[in-house]
């Protein structure tokens, strides 16, 4: 990993999980990072575990004008993230699903697109968008229709993009399941329900979000990369 010092970083979902890894990840490198999240709540969490290298602020990836508050605020942008869900996804076969149920997964796509859209224009040239996508991108299962479509499109959109915006970069990282907070629901079952899940998998257990974060770190900084999707999924993909 390469040194980051007067490198500003912004993180779109960097609050919690997977986004708040990549923002640990970024100011120990030495960088200046921006973390946005919806929650005021999430935001207070996430000041406790890091320096005051990290400026949090609100935003929302469907709210064009606190988008572009943020994007001013940090001024040039040498690596723009966003890991920001934004959506709410439904498990069911597709034909069991709603029209409404299955169009509100691609607000996560959506959310993208706006924050590409009023973010492009603040990262350098030789700057880096880098948004996370997901193993059902491109690993179907059965009830998981609308993650996979929006996954799909995720990853279209960023390798049409690195042909737009070049010589700036975009990339995607794609992880696969990793043991965050959106499992706590499964109270005191959690680690066993995890370790079932990916029994199966080559690496035999769940991923950090400090590991995906890796991935992301060389995607948004290595220059020579751009329309590629980095997999952190533990050999997902294989099984």
């Amino acid at each position: 990993m390469q040194n980051l010092n007067e490198k500003i970083v912004v993180v779109i979902g960097g609050t919690s999980g997977i986004g708040l890894a990549v923002v640990k990840a970024a100011s120990q490198l030495g960088a200046k990072v921006y973390a946005a999240g919806r929650s005021q709540t999430n935001i207070d969490k996430a000041k406790a575990v890091c320096d005051d290298t990290v400026s949090f602020r609100l935003a929302d990836t469907h709210d064009d004008a606190s988008l572009l508050a943020l994007f001013k605020e940090a001024g040039e942008i040498d690596y723009l993230v966003s890991a920001a869900t934004g959506a709410d996804r439904t498990i069911a076969p597709f034909v069991e699903q709603t029209a409404e149920q299955f169009s509100a997964a691609f607000q996560k796509f959506w959310g993208y697109t706006n924050v590409v859209r009023n973010g492009e224009a603040f990262v350098k040239s030789n700057g880096s968008i880098t948004l996370v996508s997901g193993t059902p991108a491109r690993k179907y299962k059965s009830g998981m229709s609308s993650l996979s479509c929006t996954g799909g499109a995720v990853e279209a959109f960023i390798k049409a993009l690195a042909v737009e915006i070049a010589p700036k970069r975009i990339n995607g990282v794609s992880p696969g399941l990793i043991d965050t907070a959106m499992w706590d629901v499964m109270g005191e079952e959690k680690q066993q329900k995890l370790a079932d899940m990916t029994v199966h998998i080559p690496m035999a257990r769940a991923g950090k979000p400090e590991e995906v974060a890796q991935g992301v770190i060389f995607a948004m900084t290595n220059s020579y990369t751009t329309g590629t999707i980095v997999d952190v999924e533990g050999g997902t993909l294989l099984s």
